[in-house]
């Protein structure tokens, strides 16, 4: 019973996402999540309650749920959308992940960010936004706070791709299909790949979404790499010998890999597909609307002005390092 105050909380900012969608159907529902919480976590009146009744509920909701809904993920994605790209591009998207990656912690730890802010922000923006950070921070076991600000911030950046890309389309004299090609590359959200790339039609979209797919398979190896390095890192082991140590391989991990070999060798009905990905985004909702009401924008804006800097350089260079591959691969 003391989980259902914050899950209702929960589903009514969901609710009122998607009831904000209908009537602007260019904001996507995860974007408002994020927002509607963040609203709720500027309100003095709601501070007792966000810190007492609503916490447990809220604190199943932005870990449990949100793993739950990475599993979900895998569903999206069948080896054979990855070999149908091409190796030319294959290698492309894992070259401008890595780069982004160890590019966004590199800057994150010039900036002095604290705790594990600089690793999240890698994830987020070098794979799939905030379904890669609340992966990453199973594994870091990050605090609230921690998340928050990530999470936050490859949402903005996500949301201004779908304004400012469109608009480069023509200048930067992109094809269709290399537009498409580019939005998959570069943009952090599925939904906000699919805002951004319809603009150009339907092979541009579907092009899209293969390259998008492709870079949240990543997610796998790149989460158990962090956790095997966390499990054995001599710098985790000296904190305390008796403390748990992370897993090599999170459960959530393994159920995500289990979903993607599902849709690639078992004939899941249409109406399945579209079960979970519905499901998936009613979990991840009900997880940013968690996250969001963790953010204090008094407090981030006094202390969190160079994790802003580092999210946009991360944002301009993923953006400029999947043009470049864009361009080098159908030159």
């Amino acid at each position: 019973m003391r989980l259902l105050p914050g899950l209702a909380v929960a589903a009514g900012g969901l609710l009122l996402a998607f009831a904000v969608h209908l009537a602007l159907p260019v904001v996507p529902v995860l974007t408002l999540c994020v927002v509607i919480g963040v609203v709720l976590g500027q309100l003095p009146a709601l501070r007792e309650r966000l810190d007492g009744a609503w916490k447990p509920g809220f604190a199943l909701a932005a870990r449990r749920l949100l793993r739950i809904g990475i599993v979900l993920l895998g569903l999206k994605l069948g080896l054979g959308d990855i070999v149908d790209l091409g190796a030319p591009t294959l290698l492309a998207v894992v070259v401008v992940v890595v780069l982004t990656f160890f590019g966004t912690l590199l800057l994150g730890r010039l900036a002095r960010l604290p705790g594990d802010e600089p690793l999240l922000l890698a994830a987020g923006f070098s794979i799939c936004g905030v379904s890669a950070i609340g992966a990453m921070a199973a594994v870091t076991r990050s605090k609230p706070s921690e998340i928050a600000v990530p999470a936050a911030l490859v949402t903005l950046c996500g949301s201004l791709a779908i304004v400012v890309l469109p608009l480069l389309h023509a200048p930067l004299g992109l094809t269709d299909l290399q537009f498409g090609a580019w939005a998959g590359a570069s943009v952090h959200d599925v939904g906000q790949v699919v805002a951004v790339a319809q603009t150009a039609g339907a092979s541009a979209l579907a092009l899209a979404v293969a390259i998008k797919l492709t870079r949240v398979l990543l997610l796998a190896p790149l989460v158990a790499g962090v956790g095997v390095y966390r499990r054995f890192s001599q710098i985790e082991v000296t904190d305390a010998a008796s403390a748990p140590r992370p897993p090599i391989v999170p459960l959530f991990v393994l159920g995500f890999l289990a979903a993607m070999l599902v849709r690639t060798f078992l004939p899941v009905p249409e109406a399945a597909l579209a079960a979970a990905d519905f499901a998936q985004t009613i979990l991840f909702g009900l997880a940013l609307v968690a996250l969001g009401s963790s953010i204090r924008v008094v407090s981030l804006v006094r202390t969190s002005g160079r994790s802003l800097l580092v999210g946009l350089a991360s944002w301009v260079l993923v953006a400029a390092l999947a043009w470049g591959a864009v361009v080098l691969t159908t030159a």
